[in-house]
């Protein structure tokens, strides 16, 4: 599995072996260290949904399963902010 990581995630990706893949394989890691279930459940959601609107806008490749790690930076960041950098990341994995 190859990493991409920028300042709020790491993500592993690596390639899913049958090829008409319909469904999105991605699995969302949130370490304890982060904080409480509270802010590690509202970092999840932040990346469910930024992921859901990354499917619809840009062309997120289902031939590969994604493991994203959350880092510390995304609890006190803005919510924009975070979605262009993981949209950029997304583009360049393709």
């Amino acid at each position: 599995a190859l990493p991409i990581s920028n300042k709020f995630v790491t993500i592993f990706f690596g390639n899913l072996a049958n090829k008409d893949n319909k469904k999105l394989n991605i699995s969302f890691v949130t370490k304890k260290k982060i904080g409480n279930a509270v802010k590690r459940n509202k970092i999840k959601r932040r990346l469910r949904n930024i992921l859901n609107e990354a499917v619809k806008k840009i062309s997120v490749n289902f031939n590969y399963s994604y493991l994203v790690i959350a880092k510390p930076t995304m609890l006190n960041n803005d919510y924009t902010n975070i979605k262009e950098t993981l949209f950029q990341d997304f583009e360049k994995i393709r």
